[in-house]
């Protein structure tokens, strides 16, 4: 039997605000256990909370940028369990009247297609605090720094099919809530998690199967994996004559297995009810027509523009827009050389070569956009040539000089082109590799091909690689055939 695969993704973003988003509590990351958390946030008799005006831009950003109808009044609703981490007994959030309601979100494939996912809401709400297993023998710690931390839950339609969408879903609303400022997407730290709703149903069947919902993945490659297992292990359970349960798994990396956490045969019951300490939040044209003018250009946007105004390839642009810190630094590089395919090359080969070897994030890289930049210039009036340009290019990798012209003249590298200086070079060459040049002369075109190699290798290891690489093809062909 054929089957098709059924998957629909809750992101959980944490706003990049600096307090809470109930209370004036600080959000940093990494502080100590439990000092950034207030009575607010600790639900203690008599506190009231305080809706964070920022939230609700951030929230509202999101929404437009994706399109979606925006809650004009939106109310906040207590949901109700149990969990030692949720000091309240219930956790803050909404339900009926979400403030951001239906919108979608175009991805790239592999092979190029665009595929529109669409968003069924977002929705405000805070986070719970941390359990901590590891650190205490027979006992759990309990850190609520992170209660009350402002989140966006993003819930996907079910339009996905593969695990390979869903990465391509969630790298594009990574890439979408950082362009917007909203949130790192630190995924490592928590601030970008994603529950995956996965099902499988014979190809042709009109009906959902039963899902499965994998809790908390927290890496682009977990969430492949993730997938990739849950689908395999239903499939085999329903053609082994057995039935998918409804229930929560969690995703094991060292075992890449998804286990079991707790089952699921309905809908939890919550028991949601409006808060009766906060009030709707109404939502008027001015405001929105404030955060629809503080819009940036979109990643979709931005990668159209990439291939119009600089005459880049698809993938390219995708490339060179898939982070805004990489879509700047690539601008700025071209404002300097006034070359944007040069700059892509530079941009998307060495300098993420050497990011990617150091570990390091493009905001963080040891040459600047400038420095890029003005070596490029130098590159294109022939001052260095392209292999004495990586030479240029690692040594303002390590330092060594302020900018490509002062590396360039330390070390003397400029470029010869004085084509009587090359000539004698190659005479040199020729005369040293006398019995080479008989041969060359002696042979079909076809072998020629090959053995003009040799001669170039011999004439650029003669100038130190500093001979202008069309001028000693130019010149050696004339000599040899002359």
């Amino acid at each position: 039997m054929q089957w098709e695969t059924v998957i629909g993704l809750e992101i959980h973003a944490q706003l990049a605000t600096r307090s809470k988003i109930f209370s004036a509590s600080a959000t940093t990351f990494g502080a100590e256990p439990n000092t950034q958390a207030s009575l607010v946030d600790l639900g203690m008799p008599g506190v009231l909370p305080v809706l964070n005006e920022e939230a609700v831009r951030m929230a509202v950003t999101f929404g437009l940028a994706i399109e979606a109808e925006i809650g004009r009044r939106n109310v906040f609703a207590r949901k109700n369990y149990f969990y030692p981490d949720l000091p309240k007994g219930y956790q803050t959030s909404q339900m009926d009247h979400p403030v951001v309601g239906k919108g979608f979100l175009d991805i790239t494939l592999d092979d190029g297609t665009v595929k529109r996912i669409g968003i069924t809401r977002a929705h405000l709400e805070e986070d719970a605090g941390k359990s901590l297993h590891e650190d205490f023998q027979g006992m759990s710690g309990i850190d609520l720094n992170r209660a009350g931390t402002p989140l966006l839950e993003i819930v996907s339609e079910p339009d996905i099919r593969s695990a390979k969408e869903a990465v391509a879903y969630v790298k594009a609303i990574h890439a979408l809530v950082r362009y917007l400022g909203i949130c790192d997407g630190n995924m490592a730290e928590g601030s970008l998690r994603c529950d995956c709703n996965v099902s499988v149903r014979p190809k042709g069947q009109e009906a959902f199967g039963t899902r499965a919902e994998i809790k908390n993945v927290n890496s682009f490659r977990f969430i492949e994996k993730a997938i990739n297992h849950e689908v395999q292990r239903q499939i085999e359970l329903i053609e082994d004559g057995g039935k998918v349960v409804q229930e929560t798994r969690l995703y094991d990396p060292n075992k890449d297995e998804t286990r079991s956490m707790r089952s699921k045969e309905e809908a939890n019951d919550y028991r949601y009810f409006p808060c009766p300490d906060l009030l709707p939040v109404v939502i008027e044209d001015a405001f929105l027509d404030t955060v629809r003018a503080s819009l940036p250009e979109l990643p979709t946007e931005k990668r159209e523009r990439f291939q119009s105004q600089f005459g880049l390839s698809a993938y390219d642009a995708s490339v060179l827009s898939a982070s805004r810190e990489m879509a700047d630094y690539f601008e700025q590089v071209q404002q300097a050389c006034g070359d944007a395919k040069l700059a892509a090359n530079w941009v998307m080969v060495e300098l993420s070569s050497l990011l990617n070897r150091e570990g390091l994030e493009i905001e963080q890289s040891p040459v600047s956009a400038g420095q890029l930049g003005g070596m490029i210039l130098r590159i294109k009036d022939d001052t260095i040539s392209g292999k004495i340009a990586k030479m240029v290019f690692e040594a303002l990798a390590a330092g060594e000089g302020a900018s490509a012209d002062e590396i360039i003249e330390k070390k003397g590298l400029k470029q010869v082109t004085d084509a009587g200086a090359i000539e004698a070079m190659l005479d040199e060459v020729l005369a040293a590799n006398a019995e080479q040049v008989d041969q060359y002369r002696a042979a079909d075109e076809a072998k020629r091909g090959k053995m003009f190699g040799f001669f170039v290798g011999q004439a650029m290891k003669a100038s130190k690689g500093k001979a202008n690489p069309g001028q000693v093809n130019q010149l050696l062909k004339k000599k040899l055939e002359g």
